[in-house]
């Protein structure tokens, strides 16, 4: 399967007014956002797990990265709740669930294969002191990525520079990006050469970055 797989062109996606569709798991539904190949695969994905449904335990040979968008995500390593951010690098296992339903935003399949570092955040409490109106905490940076977090006031400007393309996704009110307006669940990829230049709304925004990567996605799927 692929889905949005050309990685020099913008896409943006309201993932909000997608239909879930089911995944083999029972009680597990998914929103695709981008995706090269079928169950196993490089895939960007809102998924939601109904209340008490659970994963079997799995190793993530690719690794898997993540946001708590609501809810509590679960597994062996301990309750994560809405704004934990968890990078669970290549050879790392788990068993993930929630008791009570949890909404979370994956990236699975996008790791350096030498990467061994995993490891939690809440992105809250990582957050520098704002400069022009945005306050930004830095999750991760390797050789390949750079990964952000940011509060933009009313008004402000967000602007990244970054090469090698850049993803986001609104975690909480609005941006203005081209002539596009991004809301909540909203999910924007840019290729290389493209800057991201967005105007937060009325109420500001919280957003999710991912920058330098692209150029990284056609890497082989092992």
């Amino acid at each position: 399967m692929e889905l949005n797989a050309d990685f020099d062109a913008r896409v943006l996606i309201h993932s909000n007014e997608l239909e879930w569709t089911a995944s083999p798991m029972a009680g597990v539904d998914r929103r695709m956002l981008d995706r090269i190949g079928g169950e196993v695969a490089r895939a960007t994905t809102i998924v939601r797990y109904a209340k008490g449904s659970h994963f079997s335990e799995h190793t993530h040979t690719g690794g898997e990265e993540f946001i708590v968008l609501e809810g509590v995500f679960q597994d062996e390593h301990g309750d994560f709740p809405a704004g934990t951010y968890v990078r669970n690098p290549p050879t790392s296992a788990h068993t993930p669930g929630s008791d009570d339903g949890c909404t979370i935003f994956v990236k699975l399949w996008q790791f350096d294969m030498d990467d061994r570092t995993q490891f939690r955040k809440t992105m809250a409490d990582e957050l520098a002191a704002p400069v022009n109106g945005v306050a930004t905490a830095h999750l991760h940076k390797d050789g390949r990525e750079t990964v952000t977090y940011s509060h933009v006031d009313p008004g402000a400007m967000l602007q990244i520079d970054d090469e090698g393309g850049s993803e986001l996704l609104v975690l909480s009110g609005s941006l203005t990006e081209a002539d596009d307006v991004l809301t909540k669940g909203s999910w924007l990829r840019l290729p290389q050469g493209q800057r991201l230049v967005a105007k937060a709304g009325e109420e500001g925004a919280k957003v999710w970055v991912k920058t330098g990567h692209l150029v990284h996605a056609h890497a082989p799927i092992v």
